[in-house]
C-alpha cells in the first residue's frame, strides 16, 4: 500500500518576510539553500560571486524573518551554517493583495524568483546537452494547452501538487551516489481570453 502524502502545509509570508525577500541576492541565497541544502556565508559567497560580508548581511536579514535558520550543532563561532526550514512557502498573501504596497512587494518577490527560475531553465536549455545520456533522458521541458473550466484547472493543480508533494516527502533527504538536486516546475495558469491580448 502506498502511503498518501500529508496535506500540504504552506507558510504564507507576511509583509515583513516578503520585504526581506524582495532583493535579488536574498532570493538567490534562499534558492541555493532550498535547492542545495545548508551552506555557510563563505560557500554562498563563492557560489554567488559576492563578498562574504554581503552574504552574511543578507543571511541575517532572512533569518530575522524566519525564512532561514542557523543549523544546530554545526559550525563554529567563526563559520555559521544556514539552512532553509523544510516546508512549502507561498509568496502570495491574500491580506496584502488589496493594497498597492502589498501588491508591490509581492510583485517584486515574484519577479526576482521568476527571473532566477528563467535563468535556470535557459541554462539547462543551453547546456543540458552536456549532461550524460541518463540525465538527458530523465529531464523534460514541455508545454501543453488544454481548454478547461476553473474547476477542472483547480483539479489539475491539486493532482499535480499531490504528486510533487509525494515525491518531495519521499526523497527530500536522500543522499548517495547519483543523487543531485532536481528542480520541479508546476505552472498552470489561464491564457488571455482573446488571441493577441497577451
Amino acid at each position: 500500500m502506498v502511503e498518501q502524502p500529508k496535506p500540504r502545509e504552506e507558510r504564507v509570508l507576511d509583509a515583513g518576510a516578503l520585504r526581506a525577500l524582495a532583493h535579488p541576492l536574498r532570493v538567490r541565497l534562499y534558492d541555493i539553500l532550498s535547492q542545495y541544502g545548508p551552506q555557510t556565508a563563505s560557500s554562498l559567497a563563492e557560489l554567488t560571486g559576492e563578498s562574504t560580508g554581503a552574504t552574511s548581511y543578507h543571511l541575517r536579514a532572512l533569518a530575522r524573518h524566519d525564512l532561514i535558520r542557523e543549523v544546530a550543532d554545526r559550525g563554529t563561532a567563526r563559520e555559521r551554517w544556514w539552512e532553509r526550514p523544510a516546508g512549502s512557502v507561498t509568496l502570495t498573501n491574500p491580506e496584502l493583495e488589496h493594497t498597492p504596497s502589498g501588491r508591490a512587494v509581492m510583485e517584486a518577490v515574484h519577479s526576482e524568483t521568476l527571473t532566477l527560475r528563467h535563468q535556470q531553465l535557459m541554462h539547462f536549455a543551453t547546456h543540458g546537452w552536456d549532461e550524460d545520456e541518463e540525465w538527458r533522458e530523465a529531464s523534460v521541458i514541455s508545454t501543453a494547452t488544454a481548454r478547461l473550466t476553473a474547476e477542472q484547472s483547480r483539479d489539475l493543480v491539486q493532482r499535480i501538487g499531490a504528486l510533487i508533494d509525494e515525491t518531495v516527502q519521499r526523497y527530500r533527504d536522500q543522499t548517495g551516489e547519483g543523487v543531485r538536486p532536481v528542480t520541479i516546475r508546476n505552472d498552470v495558469f489561464p491564457l488571455p481570453t482573446e488571441r493577441g491580448s497577451a
